[in-house]
C-alpha cells in the first residue's frame, strides 16, 4: 500500500509561485510512475505532469515552460514548482501513483488558488 500527503497549496496572486509536495509512504518501486492531476470545480480531473524514476517527463500542453516536476526518490517525494500562475490554474492538486500501468494511488488533494 502507498499513501500519498500533498502540501504547499495555498493562494497566490496571479504571475506568483507556488511549491507543492508529495510524501510518499509505503514502498515506492522505480517501476512507479509519479504524477500531478488536478481538477478545478465543474471540471473533470486532468494530468497536470508526471514523472518516471529515471527523471523522465511529460507535462500538459497548459502548463509547459511554467511548471517543473521532480523527484527524489531517496525521500520518496515530489514536487511540483508552479511559476508564472494563472487564475485558471486555480484547481485542487492531487499527487498520483501508476503502480503495474493498472493500479492508482491517490493523495487527499491540496487546494490551490491564483487570484486575478
Amino acid at each position: 500500500q502507498v499513501q500519498l500527503v500533498e502540501s504547499g497549496g495555498g493562494l497566490v496572486q496571479a504571475g506568483g509561485s507556488l511549491r507543492l509536495s508529495c510524501a510518499a509512504s509505503g514502498s515506492i518501486f522505480s517501476s512507479d510512475v509519479m504524477g500531478w492531476y488536478r481538477q478545478a470545480p465543474g471540471k473533470r480531473r486532468e494530468r497536470v505532469a508526471d514523472i518516471t524514476s529515471a527523471g523522465s517527463t511529460n507535462y500538459a500542453d497548459s502548463v509547459k515552460g511554467r511548471f517543473t516536476i521532480s523527484r527524489d526518490n531517496a525521500k520518496n517525494t515530489m514536487y511540483l514548482q508552479m511559476n508564472s500562475l494563472k487564475p485558471e490554474d486555480t484547481a485542487v492538486y492531487y499527487c498520483n501513483v501508476v503502480r503495474w500501468i493498472t493500479t492508482n494511488y491517490w493523495g487527499q488533494g491540496t487546494q490551490v488558488t491564483v487570484s486575478s
